[in-house]
């Protein structure tokens, strides 16, 4: 039998080591307690200095963690405008320890843009000076490794625009994050883009990156092809009035600001000609002068003869076609031809009345109804005299912007609704209800002689395969020193497609363009944009060509005469 020997210190001692670990895990407790209340005083007192001290509160204590302006996304949510933390370059001439001479060349080298004589011009002024706004990581590398203690490398909130020139004029620019948009979208939403409550949201506007790319390629190609000054462009969205694209070239480089103050809206890169440069767009107004006059009862049937047999001599003022068919012509052939006498015989028997109503409603008579804040107003007739009446039918004597044309177009086709351009996407069933300008009828009727144009007249060029295109051209003389330049002429194709459903309109401009053998008007300048437009971009926007399917014309193409000679 075994025998258990029993110490009496064991037990005491055990008992000694359970108290020790006892007071080990108390004490580590109340460090662990310690360390986080530490930690809890000290992320508070940040936020407070960070934050609350400057008085914000609720959301404004939120704000403080959000970008200084939204994000800015096409319709795709492709980002066009981000605000983001930038390096910049600046100097304190009193602190420099260097050769100001041979620290300008240096930083010339840096920054090859910039004159070696500016650079030196602030290396020696008297007070704090920028080098370089919106620095690259590598030219600040550069720069510091220069050793030089009076540069400083300020961190600042920049305004950037990845796309470069992409849709410069639609967006605009803002001089700082902070600031004030100064241009385009950056300007019309500004209170959108600032709201403390929306800033974490990037805002979509209606403009597809894409289609504007294809837009602004094919004008500038055209615009270097044919020598002109300048070319635009807008695609619109004809049931919502959704701006998809809207180009004006020459572009600028919203990261790269320069200063065009005193120039003119013709001189300078930053004026978006779509919007704020006005015209006398010519012939694209006689599908619209025709539409209403079908809507007064004036024109009843397609085969309703008009004189064109010799110009109209009124007042002093004379009339003329620039390709006279010298004979009697119905509407068909009055669209066709482009002939400027049979619109206005059937503007004259309309009257001035009926014409200042469908302009009014096309809102010919005001700013173009869209968000941005740089629209230029019309020049309407001071005189609506039987003269006048007869020459705005075909687009002189009053001047609109591209998009009061475009938009007026859209209403044209989409079944007679007029709605105002926006910039912003719009959601499905957003679109607004619109103001009846044109009957469904007229509308349908207008929509089979703008394909027959494209088909068979002065459109024909711009006939992109499939896609039934319908438009007119338009070729205006520009006006100088009070009279008009017969030498320079604003080209204009107002299109849409595809004309058995209407979704797009495409408008194209040519400034001043002449095609390779020697021909300025729209037929051979503007209209041959539009076809290569839609051919690029009628895909991206879901419409597939189908050469099976187009507006019936059947009934209207009987009624056209061709003269010996094709006429523009």
């Amino acid at each position: 039998m075994a025998t258990i020997i029993v110490q009496p210190g064991g037990a005491r001692a055990g008992r000694q080591r359970v108290s020790l670990t006892a007071i080990a895990h108390n004490r580590l407790m109340l460090l662990l307690i310690l360390f986080m209340a530490v930690t809890t005083v000290l992320i508070g007192r940040l936020l407070w200095v960070g934050v609350f001290a400057h008085g914000a509160t609720g959301d404004d204590a939120l704000s403080a963690f959000l970008p200084a302006r939204a994000d800015i996304v096409d319709r795709n949510g492709v980002p066009l405008a981000r605000t983001m933390d930038a390096y910049s370059v600046a100097v304190r001439p009193s602190k420099l320890i260097g050769e100001p001479a041979e620290l300008a060349r240096k930083l010339h080298e840096i920054f090859p843009d910039e004159a070696e004589a500016a650079f030196y011009k602030k290396l020696t002024g008297r007070g704090w000076a920028y080098l370089r706004r919106r620095a690259m990581p590598e030219q600040v590398a550069a720069v510091n490794a220069l050793g030089e203690i009076g540069i400083e490398f300020p961190r600042e909130k920049e305004r950037l625009y990845p796309q470069r020139t992409l849709a410069a004029h639609v967006l605009g620019f803002a001089p700082n994050a902070e600031g004030v948009g100064g241009m385009g979208v950056e300007a019309a939403f500004n209170d959108r883009l600032t709201d403390a409550a929306l800033r974490g949201q990037p805002f979509a506007i209606s403009i597809d990156s894409r289609v504007q790319g294809a837009l602004e390629s094919e004008l500038y190609a055209q615009m270097v092809a044919q020598h002109a000054k300048g070319a635009g462009g807008i695609i619109l969205d004809a049931n919502t009035g959704e701006v998809i694209a809207m180009a004006s070239i020459p572009v600028f480089d919203p990261n790269k600001l320069q200063n065009y103050a005193g120039k003119s809206c013709s001189q300078s890169p930053l004026c978006n000609q779509m919007v704020q440069a006005r015209y006398e767009l010519g012939s694209t107004f006689k599908p619209i002068s025709i539409g209403a006059a079908m809507d007064h009862g004036v024109v009843t049937s397609m085969s309703k003869r008009y004189d064109a047999t010799a110009p109209i001599s009124i007042g002093g003022f004379r009339i003329k076609d620039d390709h006279a068919l010298g004979r009697w012509i119905n509407v068909p052939d009055t669209l066709v031809h482009s002939s400027n006498i049979a619109t206005a015989r059937i503007a004259d028997e309309m009257g001035a009345a009926p014409m200042q109503q469908i302009f009014r409603a096309l809102k010919f008579d005001q700013r173009a109804p869209i968000e941005l804040k740089e629209q230029a107003g019309t020049i309407w007739p001071s005189n609506w005299g039987r003269i006048t009446t007869m020459t705005v039918s075909y687009g002189h004597g009053i001047a609109v912007t591209p998009l009061h044309l475009a938009s007026a177009y859209a209403a044209l086709v989409n079944g007679g609704m007029y709605r105002p351009a926006t910039l912003r996407k719009l959601k499905p069933g957003e679109a607004p209800e619109g103001q009846r300008v044109f009957s469904a009828a007229t509308s349908a009727r207008m929509r089979q002689l703008l394909r027959l144009i494209v088909a068979a007249g002065t459109g024909r060029s711009a006939d992109a395969t499939g896609f039934r295109v319908g438009g007119k051209t338009g070729s205006a003389e520009k006006p100088e020193d009070g009279r008009y330049n017969k030498s320079s002429l604003v080209t204009t194709f107002a299109a849409a497609f595809p004309m058995d459903n209407p979704r797009y309109v495409v408008l194209t401009m040519m400034d001043g363009a002449t095609s390779a053998i020697g021909l300025r008007t729209a037929a051979w300048t503007a209209a041959p944009v539009v076809k290569r437009v839609i051919e690029r971009t009628g895909p991206m926007l879901g419409v597939m060509p189908d050469e099976r399917r187009d507006v019936d014309i059947s009934d209207l193409t009987p009624l056209l005469w061709k003269p010996k000679g094709e006429a523009e």
